[in-house]
């Protein structure tokens, strides 16, 4: 069973995110979704500085969404076909009931390094994944080519900031699968200070 919240341990052990293009309603509710982004916010994040940013786009913004994809992808490829550029942005900006845009939103003025900044951007949004899931949806969180486009972090924030990823959140319309995942002796080491 994914995303088991009978207990904070069984969730994470469970955790299992969706594909977007998987999902479908019930969404979470304006008040879901208010509070799945009050618990994201309680992320570590050195110097108290609030370096993320959380942009939800309603339903009712989706085909003003794909159209700043639509422009900004014909600005980027000035040679794509119509048919290319329907075929990114429908299958992108129609997934999922809900969307949220995470930013990194770096505070340049403060003492704490960007590095620290940015991961906690990163944080924010798997805890934001993590509230979905806890509170009986599925979620997704995608970047490509939409995160590292000016022209599209321009119709969220402005820089620095930049877009961590886009969190789509729903019900699964079909089973969760297991990806693989890395065996402990490959990631895990015991560091030995005498070589």
């Amino acid at each position: 069973m994914f995303n088991d919240a009978s207990t904070p341990l069984s969730l994470l052990q469970t955790r299992r995110s969706g594909k977007p293009r998987d999902m479908g309603a019930p969404g979470p509710s304006r008040d879901q979704l208010m509070e799945m982004i009050a618990i994201a916010a309680r992320t570590p994040d050195h110097g108290k500085l609030a370096p993320w940013r959380f942009v939800i786009v309603p339903a009712d913004a989706r085909d003003a969404f794909a159209a700043g994809l639509t422009r900004a992808l014909r600005a980027e490829r000035p040679g794509a076909s119509d048919k290319e550029i329907a075929a990114v942005v429908d299958d992108f900006a129609y997934q999922a009931p809900a969307l949220v845009v995470v930013l990194s939103a770096p505070v340049e003025q403060a003492k704490i390094p960007l590095w620290e900044q940015q991961l906690s951007a990163g944080a924010a949004a798997m805890n934001l994944l993590h509230a979905a899931h806890a509170m009986g949806f599925v979620g997704g969180w995608l970047t490509g080519w939409a995160a590292y486009s000016d022209q599209v972090r321009d119709l969220f924030g402005t820089a620095p900031q930049r877009i961590a990823g886009f969190v789509f959140i729903g019900s699964p319309t079909r089973e969760l699968e297991e990806r693989p995942r890395p065996e402990l002796s490959e990631i895990v080491h015991l560091w030995n200070p005498l070589g």
